[in-house]
């Protein structure tokens, strides 16, 4: 039986800032206009865990099992790939945080919205669809993240459903302005995902992963790059200058240099040694760029 070091390294709650940081962007817009539980909060939050953390685990897998994960790959080393949990230990732990995911999610829809809403439904159907494609990604036959979709499954996930979606647990209604912010927190969660690839584009065009910056080369993939967090940039400060009511609004602001420094040091980027810490950073400060702006939004 592997370690318990071995699963939670597995965890990769390293991840975890940047998949919280889009239920937290989605609670401080409901909170602005008034809109706020505790419980859901509390709940989206741990059936965030879970879903990332199935995530994690599923990538482990899939790419070890399909050899995505090799000797040549200079990122971070994976649980499977080094030996340190079974294939069969990493399956079965999908079917266990698949489990997890379902029964913390349909509690949060209880608390929301009943068991007899349409709305308990509608949700449950987007549930499995976040449990499909966490596990979709990189595992079966034709993983999605091996033909270049995963950074549009990542904005929709951590953008319109993670932020759009944890905003109507919250207010039980639509707000067209939230889309600014959904899809602002969206663009920084697919930004950390082209960090992650534009490391590894050399083993992944080795092994057949078609990802975005192996498709359009690493010089498009920075400029790509550099379009995704000055579009998340300028969608924020438009719904900020919708809702504004003073210059609090635009606390976000503080934290533009984090992501001037990351954009510096991806430009200057030469090998993967040089961008595997800028992942993490961009995670960091996007978690940062959140908590501000609720800050900024709710003083």
């Amino acid at each position: 039986m592997a370690a318990v070091s071995h699963w939670i390294s597995a965890f990769r709650l390293r991840t975890l800032p940047l998949a919280f940081s889009c239920i937290l962007m989605g609670t401080f817009v409901a909170a602005q206009e008034g809109f706020f539980s505790w419980g859901v909060l509390t709940l989206s939050l741990v059936t965030t865990l879970f879903l990332q953390i199935l995530s994690n685990l599923a990538n482990d897998y899939g790419d070890s099992v399909s050899g995505v994960d090799s000797a040549e790959r200079e990122g971070p080393s994976r649980a499977v790939q080094d030996g340190k949990i079974s294939s069969l230990a990493m399956r079965n732990s999908l079917f266990v945080f698949s489990g997890l995911s379902f029964i913390s999610g349909s509690i949060l829809l209880i608390l929301c919205f009943g068991l007899s809403s349409i709305y308990t439904l509608i949700f449950l159907l987007i549930g499995f669809g976040a449990i499909a494609a966490a596990i979709k990604y990189t595992v079966g036959t034709s993983p999605y993240g091996y033909a270049g979709f995963g950074d549009f499954f990542v904005l929709v996930f951590f953008g319109l459903v993670g932020v759009a979606g944890s905003h109507f647990l919250h207010a039980h209604r639509i707000s067209e302005l939230v889309f600014l912010p959904a899809i602002s927190c969206g663009l920084l969660a697919v930004g950390v995902l082209n960090v992650n690839n534009i490391r590894d584009i050399e083993s992944d065009r080795k092994a057949g992963k078609k990802s975005i910056p192996v498709r359009i080369g690493k010089t498009n993939a920075l400029r790509y790059h550099v379009l995704l967090i000055a579009i998340s940039w300028i969608l924020v400060s438009v719904y900020v200058i919708q809702v504004y009511e003073s210059a609090w609004n635009f606390l976000f602001v503080i934290t533009l240099p984090f992501f001037l420094v990351h954009l510096s040091k991806m430009l200057k980027s030469q090998s993967a040694k040089d961008i595997d810490p800028l992942l993490k950073q961009l995670a960091i400060s996007t978690m940062f760029f959140v908590l501000s702006f609720g800050i900024g939004l709710l003083i």
